[in-house]
């Protein structure tokens, strides 16, 4: 037995939120209702949905079941808007991506085709490897990922590469890499680190001089412009993606300290194999947004793994 409206939205709100106490706020009911409904679930299918953890996690049959509550979710939205018609209500569908496509290039490849459609985002934020776990505990019903194997039932389209570069002022240059960019000096000098998940400057410096994580001083600032913004001021030296330092390099404004050596990180577009009608004109409406935005995926690459990515 499937169910209810209650019992559903009471199991999506414990995934999103990770607690029961914070589900009830969300849903403006008790936890002790909540817990009820949940319990109820588990008592009909004969099976726990939910670790009760800190932070509450599914079980894999939750994360089936929040699969299906999503696409039946979004299914049944549609159906009511299209019925609605001139009265319509937006739609929301949660999509799962990184904090450098959203700060680069989806929001302006989408804009038109959002507001056209009427579609709302509900947007999850994550490390690109972690963005395919938000969508397979669901919390998401696609996602943009480096994974380029898709999970049981879905689809993983290649969207592009995006490309990352060791920048830095011409000022921080001079102070830190007067000789350029060197083993000795890296040690000294401060880098600029997006957070504790983010590999692609220490993932640099192994692969270049053989240093491990840890052994070059970092500032943490997770937030894109935040980032750039260091940079910009002479802070650190950090990979920053081609889309996002645009005219910099040309003008001067900064250097690339490694020429010749940039990371590049493929990016899928991961959703299920069936889908509502929006959801697939959204899809059409990123993969043509990527394949302008980002540089095309070598076809020996498009099922390898380039990098670990920011989140």
């Amino acid at each position: 037995m499937l169910p209810d409206t209650r019992q559903a939205d009471a199991l999506l709100a414990i995934i999103d939120t990770g607690s029961f106490e914070q589900a009830a706020a969300l849903l403006h009911v008790t936890a002790s209702a909540v817990s009820q409904r949940v319990s109820a679930m588990e008592a009909a299918l004969g099976t726990p949905l939910v670790i009760r953890s800190r932070p509450c996690r599914p079980t894999s049959a939750g994360q089936r079941l929040a699969q299906y509550l999503r696409r039946s979710k979004l299914l049944e939205d549609e159906f009511l808007s299209a019925m609605q018609e001139e009265d319509a209500r937006p739609l929301s569908v949660p999509l799962a991506v990184n904090n450098d496509t959203l700060g680069t290039w989806l929001l302006p490849g989408l804009a038109p085709f959002l507001i056209r459609e009427n579609i709302l985002l509900d947007l999850s934020l994550d490390d690109q490897d972690h963005t395919y776990t938000l969508m397979e505990r669901g919390q998401a019903l696609a996602a943009i990922s480096t994974e380029a194997q898709p999970m049981r039932g879905c689809v993983a389209q290649p969207l592009g590469v995006m490309r990352y570069r060791m920048m830095a002022t011409p000022a921080f240059a001079a102070r830190w890499f007067p000789d350029g960019l060197s083993r000795q000096a890296a040690l000294a000098a401060p880098m600029m680190v997006f957070d504790r998940k983010d590999l692609l400057q220490s993932n640099f410096m192994q692969r270049e001089f053989g240093l491990l994580p840890g052994s070059h001083p970092c500032h943490y600032i997770p937030a894109n412009e935040s980032f750039l913004r260091c940079i910009d001021l002479s802070l650190g030296y950090g990979m920053v993606a081609e889309q996002q330092f645009g005219d910099r390099l040309a003008s001067g404004a900064l250097l690339d300290l490694a020429p010749g050596k940039f990371t590049d990180v493929a990016l899928h577009w991961h959703t299920w194999r069936v889908q509502s009608p929006k959801l697939e004109r959204l899809s059409a409406a990123i993969l043509e947004a990527g394949r302008r935005s980002l540089l095309p995926l070598p076809a020996a690459a498009e099922h390898a793994h380039h990098s670990q990515p920011r989140a």
